[in-house]
């Protein structure tokens, strides 16, 4: 049974990915400092025998002694400070967490040899605004937020360590990930927390005009994604998504559909940081993985509210 170590193993994506690979009969290793992640998330799997150590990936002495107990045959880094809205009211906690921690995953990567590092990295907030939709990987990134910063920064520090420390990596970058166990009290997600409202009967809130498109990518396909580049992708830097962009106003009127919610929206002011548009082109995901995506929006959405009923006891 080979070790491997996922890092925000107890978050949204984390968990999903978890969940499969403790159906491959993996060793998996979580490290969550449970600061947007839930323990909920994956007790399941704690009596299937994962490990579960509750600590930030910037605690050096930890990290090393996790690293240098199990030395981890693959690392999966999804711990990140996640919100953009956060990153632009605190820069400098973004880049401590999503650039420094990620260097010290590296670091210690490299000295208790793991075999590879998967990289939980983004695509809009990396792009930016203004470029070709869809759009490629061969596009100059322009980050506008010091999130989108951050992550493209720990990209090219993994290529300083795949390029003189020899670490194989590879890189993808998600669009707008939904699904089971995203959290719908954050900032971010916005399928889980219009679905959490449409489900209560609650008010639900737009940011801006609700024009802002986001390439919804149903998180099964991201964990998919993940295991393929266990094996392939190794130096190699791909977008993860659809290629299909949804405005937050499609969306809203999706989710009603399948819900029953029998409200309008309230427009609320835009959000700092905000992309106006954001749609990956997954094609070299597909020449080089053997990834695309398998979940048409309505599938995922349906799939998600569903889940979101069974975890709520909610009615429509």
């Amino acid at each position: 049974m080979d070790n491997v170590l996922v890092t925000g193993g107890a978050g949204f994506i984390g968990s999903n990915l978890v969940e499969r690979l403790v159906e491959m009969g993996m060793g998996v290793i979580v490290v969550d400092n449970l600061s947007s992640g839930k323990i909920e998330n994956i007790r399941p799997f704690l009596e299937k025998g994962i490990l579960f150590y509750e600590h930030d990936i910037t605690d050096e002495e930890m990290m090393s002694r996790i690293f240098m107990l199990h030395r981890p045959k693959v690392v999966f880094h999804l711990a990140a400070q996640a919100s953009v809205a956060r990153s632009v009211r605190e820069p400098d906690l973004d880049a401590k967490v999503n650039v420094l921690g990620s260097i010290l995953l590296m670091k210690l990567a490299v000295e208790h040899g793991a075999e590879k590092f998967i990289f939980s990295s983004t695509g809009g907030a990396i792009y930016g605004d203004g470029v070709e939709t869809p759009t490629p990987e061969t596009v100059f990134p322009r980050p506008v937020s010091p999130y989108g910063i951050a992550k493209l920064s720990a990209e090219k520090y993994l290529e300083f360590f795949g390029r003189e420390k020899g670490l194989r990596y590879t890189i993808l970058r998600y669009g707008n990930v939904y699904g089971p166990r995203q959290d719908p009290y954050g900032e971010a997600g916005v399928v889980a927390i219009f679905t959490e409202r449409m489900l209560k009967g609650d008010e639900v809130i737009i940011n801006g005009d609700g024009e802002y498109i986001r390439d919804y990518v149903y998180v099964e396909d991201v964990v998919e994604a993940n295991v393929l580049a266990i094996e392939r992708g190794d130096g190699e830097v791909l977008n993860i998504g659809t290629g299909r962009g949804t405005s937050v106003n499609e969306l809203f009127e999706m989710l009603k559909g399948i819900t029953g919610y029998d409200r309008e929206p309230t427009y609320g002011p835009p959000r700092p940081g905000d992309l106006r548009k954001s749609i990956l082109d997954p094609s070299k995901a597909k020449e080089i993985l053997g990834w695309e995506p398998k979940t048409a929006l309505e599938e995922g959405l349906k799939k998600t509210v569903e889940w979101f009923r069974k975890r709520g006891d909610l009615s429509s």
